[in-house]
């Protein structure tokens, strides 16, 4: 083995220890916490949110969800009640000030930003006279806030625009979300105050 084969493999092994080190003090250097479930009584169903960064989780819902139907000739008006499937990968951008200010953090207790996405699958509904039985999804990103209790008691709020997509004049409509519930598992990494 030549003195360039040995400088090679140095060269790879330093890359693999920096990046285990890289990845180790992500893991551990998180201020999300690392997994919760929670259920949402507005729009009934099931929540999960994981840690993936330092300030980074992936939020996805399962349930029963209000929102507007861009089939129909006023989707401002007319509402729908659907069964939906939603993500977020969220951004929480304020939880060393909150900590600062000696504000709780945990439950993942700070204020987000999001790219968003859902698929909601209506059943066949009677529009203008004809029967629709298309999928409705968006892609979007969002703004908001979630804030968590010790009792366990959560909500978060958020608003953003999307790109409506499904069997109709595709087009940006707003989004908004509400969800009040409780945290039902969890497996903390902040503490918080």
């Amino acid at each position: 083995m030549g003195i360039l084969d040995r400088n090679r493999i140095r060269k790879k092994l330093l890359v693999v220890l920096l990046f285990g080190t890289s990845f180790i003090y992500a893991q551990y250097g998180k201020n999300c916490e690392i997994r919760q479930y929670k259920i949402n009584l507005v729009n009934p169903g099931l929540e999960y949110e994981t840690g993936l960064g330092v300030n980074t989780t992936l939020d996805i819902k399962v349930g029963l969800q209000v929102a507007i139907d861009p089939s129909v000739a006023e989707p401002y008006t007319d509402y729908g009640f659907f069964p939906a499937l939603a993500a977020q990968y969220r951004y929480y951008y304020n939880f060393d000030r909150r900590n600062r200010n000696g504000r709780q953090i945990y439950g993942n207790s700070a204020n987000y930003i999001a790219p968003a996405a859902a698929v909601f699958i209506p059943g066949p509904r009677t529009i203008d006279n004809v029967i629709v039985k298309d999928v409705i999804s968006y892609v979007g990103a969002v703004t908001g806030l979630q804030r968590s209790y010790n009792s366990g008691f959560n909500f978060s709020v958020d608003v953003g625009a999307a790109y409506y997509i499904g069997a109709f004049k595709e087009a940006i409509y707003p989004v908004a979300n509400l969800s009040i519930g409780w945290i039902i598992s969890e497996k903390r990494w902040c503490v918080g105050k």
